[in-house]
């Protein structure tokens, strides 16, 4: 069975003193928003500083003045931005960014990155680039190009694996599994002793984590299929730190890290080179809207031969 894992991701930040996203929008809003991408709400869980929906492709995280939703599948999430800036307005919004990572199956898209562009150009103009290789593993980023500046305190972090260990994927493809199991692989509950979790493990297969305390969060989005394995993590606190357990765990053999105003990831980044890993992709700029952003896609170079992996012929396949 075949899902696309790989997100689309958009954050938007508020002028707090036109509204707050907290209390000015009910959570009929919310699902409104969550289903103009075709993705529902499963569940929610709040403290006074957050709101994080968990959905049944990824995540919605709601503040006072930010939003920050994922959605993976064929999800079209340029809808849901498009229904915020028509409900919201333009002039109560300080910066918008917009991305979407390389897919393992990029034609069975509804959209693709510049077809999103379109949709949201009569609204807002911006800046788009690539960081990683086109043949290789990717991000393709947007911003809203406008006189925001983003604060050097606001950094977010992704660690994406790719192709886990035989190992890790049988164990999370396992028939009745559950969250409870998933965490303790993950070694979640010990990492995040003081969050609140919300999470959800779906049939046949995937599995999805939200955990809040205070301001923080961190969501965990789980596809682990032979062949089209893919893990995502995504946080305001430090992935990079946590970073080698989570390879320890999972065992992938490439994974990419992306941060927003992390100053020390080339120094953060040594060990994973230490463990066997090569950098094919390094690649940093700072954006107009004052974000640092760093990108790296890391391999683990192959030393023996693997058997051709055999697909059906027979009815629809992705992979043909």
């Amino acid at each position: 069975m075949f899902f696309e894992g790989a997100e689309k991701k958009a954050e938007i930040q508020t002028d707090l003193k036109q509204i707050s996203l907290l209390n000015d929008l009910p959570d009929s809003f919310w699902k409104t928003l969550v289903s103009c991408c075709k993705a529902q709400v499963l569940s929610t869980i709040s403290n006074p500083q957050c709101k994080a929906f968990l959905l049944s492709e990824s995540s919605l995280f709601v503040w006072d003045d930010r939003l920050l939703i994922l959605t993976c599948g064929e999800t079209q999430l340029v809808n849901s931005i498009e229904y915020f800036i028509q409900q919201v307005g333009t002039k109560k919004i300080k910066q918008l960014t917009y991305q979407r990572k390389n897919e393992y199956f990029a034609h069975a898209q509804p959209s693709c990155f510049g077809d999103d562009m379109k949709q949201l150009s009569p609204y807002i103009k911006g800046c788009a680039y690539r960081f990683g290789e086109l043949d290789g593993h990717h991000n393709y980023l947007f911003h809203y190009e406008n006189d925001f500046t983003a604060l050097p305190d606001d950094k977010t972090y992704e660690f994406l694996a790719y192709q886990i260990s035989e190992t890790a994927s049988e164990l999370l493809t396992s028939s009745n599994i559950s969250a409870e199991k998933i965490r303790e692989f993950l070694s979640i509950d010990s990492l995040l002793p003081d969050y609140v979790i919300d999470d959800f493990v779906f049939k046949p297969y995937g599995y999805s984590l939200n955990a809040i305390k205070e301001d923080r969060y961190l969501t965990i989005h789980v596809t682990p299929q032979a062949g089209s394995s893919y893990i995502s993590f995504e946080s305001n606190i430090d992935l990079i730190v946590v970073a080698p357990l989570f390879i320890d765990i999972l065992k992938p053999l490439s994974f990419d890290i992306l941060s927003f105003n992390e100053h020390e990831f080339s120094q953060k980044t040594l060990p994973f080179k230490e463990a066997n890993y090569v950098s094919k992709s390094l690649v940093e700029k700072t954006l107009p809207n004052g974000y640092h952003v760093n990108f790296a896609n890391f391999i683990l170079p192959q030393l023996q031969f693997t058997q051709p992996t055999q697909l059906s012929v027979e009815g629809e396949n992705h992979a043909l």
